[in-house]
């Protein structure tokens, strides 16, 4: 098996399609957390970069919650890329991320679902997760909004550390086993297609393709804030500016992402 010490950024960048290959690539060992990293960039950055670290000791998802990271047993990076903006365009950008992943990872063999709003799941258990953070562009840049997009995929997930976070995740031996930088390339690839056509279209073009791996599609789910029910009913796919749609009594009812959390009634 290649380990993460293993990726190297000549060897990603020739497994690229064209539509990759002005995409910067840094490989580190360890960094506290390529988001942070590359969000304390942003300014001088030339073009989009990639930067992947065998490990991550400070990384991060949503809401400032940990993300644990073992080396060769996940994989984990963050993308900057600068959009034309405005912010508000960006509306619906980590459901086109997730849309990107997912269709990479089908591709590869392993079919994946989509949570909303930001999680892959394999047979039920999370596989990967999305933080986007968004800078405005200054300085010497022509305008715009840079977006760093943090992923973490789980490769692997040895039963320590799987006890460690409180919850079973699906190992995917195919993904752990593939070369490392052939499975970067053929991510970073989709990705840049895919961010290169939300920045001239935003998300609505993606909503079906999104509706299509829809994890929890028609079933009964709830949000939650801070533990709080805030709403529950049937999931009915998303719109066309990513906000989750809701079945419920009182009529349909469109969730935009925030802090909240989407569960499964029955959890």
């Amino acid at each position: 098996m290649t380990k993460h010490s293993d990726l190297n950024s000549a060897a990603i960048a020739a497994h690229c399609a064209t539509g990759a290959s002005h995409v910067a690539i840094e490989v580190v060992d360890e960094t506290g957390s390529t988001n942070a990293d590359l969000l304390a960039r942003c300014a001088t950055l030339a073009g989009p970069t990639l930067r992947i670290a065998g490990q991550q000791t400070a990384g991060r998802g949503r809401a400032g919650r940990p993300w644990v990271s073992q080396a060769d047993a996940s994989l984990m990076f963050s993308l900057a890329w600068r959009f034309k903006g405005p912010l508000h365009q960006l509306v619906g950008l980590p459901l086109a991320v997730g849309v990107a992943l997912a269709e990479s990872m089908t591709a590869l063999g392993v079919p994946v679902q989509l949570k909303w709003p930001n999680d892959l799941l394999k047979d039920g258990h999370k596989l990967a997760g999305i933080l986007v953070e968004t800078q405005q562009a200054q300085g010497n840049d022509s305008g715009g909004v840079w977006a760093v997009i943090g992923c973490g995929i789980n490769l692997l997930m040895p039963d320590a550390l799987e006890r460690q976070i409180g919850r079973s995740v699906s190992a995917v031996p195919w993904l752990a086993q593939m070369e490392r930088n052939t499975l970067v390339a053929a991510l970073l690839s989709r990705l840049a297609g895919v961010l290169a056509e939300f920045d001239d279209t935003g998300f609505a073009p993606f909503a079906e393709r999104w509706n299509l791996l829809h994890a929890w599609q028609g079933q009964h789910v709830k949000i939650l804030d801070n533990g709080q029910l805030l709403q529950q009913g049937v999931a009915a796919g998303v719109d066309h500016l990513g906000r989750l749609l809701l079945r419920t009594d009182g009529g349909l009812q469109e969730i935009m992402s925030g802090d909240v959390s989407l569960r499964l009634s029955g959890e």
